[in-house]
């Protein structure tokens, strides 16, 4: 047997044991190390998506960790070698996925929503979502590969070129990866958050901060581009006053990526759109280039994994992760060690 953390219904999580699955042909067995929470396994612990995901669901989809044991047919992988999991099995025949837009596949299955997710001792994957680690890189921080991989998705979404000006409106996990990728491209970058504590996070990571508590946001990108407005604003927050801000500071021609989930419709000033020729384009995964990409960042320090992890807590306390990261507070990215109670666990 092997334990899991599950969702069973609306704020309930529980840690139960689960028989573990034999690799089949294709397949590979994990043991994660470490799996990161992230805002959609939020989303589900309140129950919003209760309309996908079909309970007990074991959750989890940020992790790093080592192959186990392979299935018929896997080559080129090995026990022991350290991994992470782009967590996306498409179809290959809906039009997405023959237009070659396979990654938002119209019947795609997300790892970790729509099937078994990583936080578990010991999980079952295809092959074929694998990507290698550098034996160098620490597992902790490897964790983060997967939201720096949306992040540089993000990035090459709005189109990020070097010496553009650029505001990221949310200063969480996403919002700071979106910032650090955007600055690697060669970018100038504000972030505006109102948590002293992820601005602070923020600042450390060498990033320059705006605090619309204490300041007129969209004034200060305006004189800060020197009347000219942002190239790219970055929607990170979720909130309709994030909207509002992403749009305002934008000048001629600028480009409006949206990352965050709005679980509502928001109104957006169309006018602005229309008056200034914006372009609004969404952003929701990642492919295979993204990841490799983010493993090259996150491994060579340009994403310094180490402020951004809060904390690191065991299996067993994975319910009460979910608590505090719903509570707010300062706190940016808890990661599950889930080495950090491995009796019963097989292989």
């Amino acid at each position: 047997m092997t334990l899991a953390v599950r969702y069973t219904a609306a704020r309930t999580l529980d840690t139960a044991p689960v028989e573990p699955s034999e690799p089949g042909p294709g397949e590979v067995l994990l043991a994660p190390a470490y799996v990161g929470i992230c805002g959609t396994d939020l989303h589900i612990f309140h129950g919003d998506m209760d309309a996908r995901v079909a309970a007990p669901a074991v959750l989890g989809h940020e992790m790093a960790g080592r192959v186990v044991k392979v299935g018929a047919g896997v080559e080129g992988w090995r026990p022991g070698d350290a991994v992470t999991v782009m967590p996306l099995a498409w179809d290959g025949t809906c039009p997405a996925c023959r237009a070659g837009n396979s990654h938002i596949c119209q019947n795609l299955d997300f790892i970790g929503i729509d099937s078994p997710g990583a936080m578990q001792q010991r999980w079952t994957v295809p092959a074929d979502t694998l990507i290698r680690l550098p034996d160098s890189l620490a597992l902790d921080k490897a964790a983060l590969v997967e939201p720096t991989a949306v992040a540089v998705h993000d990035v090459g979404r709005a189109g990020v070129r070097a010496g553009e000006r650029v505001v990221v409106v949310g200063g969480g996990p996403v919002g700071i990866l979106i910032a650090l990728v955007a600055r690697a491209a060669g970018a100038e970058v504000r972030v505006v958050e109102l948590s002293a504590h992820r601005r602070k996070l923020a600042e450390e990571s060498g990033l320059v901060t705006w605090d619309p508590a204490a300041e007129d946001v969209v004034e200060a990108a305006w004189e800060w581009t020197g009347g000219a407005g942002a190239d790219v604003a970055f929607e990170v927050s979720g909130a309709a006053a994030g909207v509002d801000t992403a749009v305002e500071v934008l000048g001629v021609r600028g480009r409006l990526c949206l990352v965050a989930i709005h679980p509502r419709p928001r109104e957006i000033n169309l006018h602005r759109f229309f008056w200034r020729e914006l372009t609004l384009v969404g952003a929701r995964l990642y492919d295979r280039t993204d990841f490799e990409r983010a493993v090259e960042l996150v491994a060579d320090g340009t994403i310094p994994a180490e402020r951004l992890i809060s904390k690191v807590v065991p299996l067993t306390e994975a319910p009460a992760a979910f608590e505090a990261l719903e509570g707010g507070g300062d706190v940016m990215k808890i990661l599950v060690d889930c080495t950090s109670d491995t009796e019963g666990a097989s292989a």
